[in-house]
């Protein structure tokens, strides 16, 4: 039972009291979490009480509500350091998860003037565009749209693209050398097209990212457009003084 002569609030040390369970390994991600009204008699509380608690949960990100099916322990934020460039495939096998892609589309068509820029592109403004939705374990984490100059990788549009890693492929079939990348983080709100590939709510909060990769010469030859969970991402970055 929860502590009712104490000053801490009831929600809190229910909230406290949850949490808990769920970081000992009690409550496991993707559990269904107790009713309000199990919780409310469990504890001898209010329902009120319990629901307070559960929507502070939701807001840390430790628990999920999913319409019409009750509340769940949320899946585990992935750390995401900013200092170091790999692709997501590279990624996620360092972290024991298996990567994966779903096609959405690949075609080709000439590039805005945004695109194009990020490029550096010429006359030639052909670009391959890659659309894929990123998985690991099976569980989309982000939506992807990649844009690379077609006059350089021509044969690009005919590989087997679903479960290899793009820059994997380039460095050890194409030989190229990747060097840096300038990358820009903004948080927004997913809309309807990238929700439904993500399998969120809209307006659910995410991560935009927009990245140009350069080779060892230093010349743009990717720019891609990201949407990333915010469910499911927290930024990492060690600073030095």
């Amino acid at each position: 039972m929860l502590n009712k002569n104490i000053p801490i609030p009831l929600y809190y040390q229910l909230k406290e009291r949850l949490t808990q369970t769920i970081r000992e390994g009690e409550l496991q991600p993707g559990a269904l979490m107790p009713s309000e009204r199990e919780l409310s008699d469990r504890y001898g509380i209010s329902r009120m009480t319990v629901r307070q608690a559960l929507g502070e949960m939701v807001k840390e990100g430790l628990l999920v509500r999913e319409q019409g099916k009750g509340t769940f322990v949320a899946e585990p934020k992935i750390d995401q350091p900013l200092l170091r460039l790999t692709s997501f495939s590279e990624d996620m096998r360092s972290r024991g998860m298996k990567p994966d892609s779903r096609i959405l589309a690949i075609y080709t068509e000439e590039a805005a003037q945004s695109v194009a820029a990020a490029l550096n592109l010429g006359q030639n403004r052909q670009v391959l565009v890659l659309e894929r939705v990123r998985l690991a374990d099976s569980k989309p984490m982000a939506f992807e749209v990649s844009h690379l100059p077609l006059a350089r990788f021509p044969e690009l549009e005919q590989e087997d693209l679903h479960s290899v890693s793009l820059y994997t492929l380039l460095e050890e079939k194409h030989g190229l050398q990747i060097k840096f990348a300038r990358q820009v983080i903004e948080v927004g709100l997913s809309d309807r097209s990238n929700s439904e590939a993500l399998g969120i709510s809209v307006k659910s909060p995410v991560l935009l990212i927009e990245r140009v990769t350069f080779d060892g010469d230093e010349q743009p030859f990717e720019y891609v457009s990201s949407v990333y969970r915010g469910d499911r991402y927290k930024l990492q970055v060690e600073l030095h003084r």
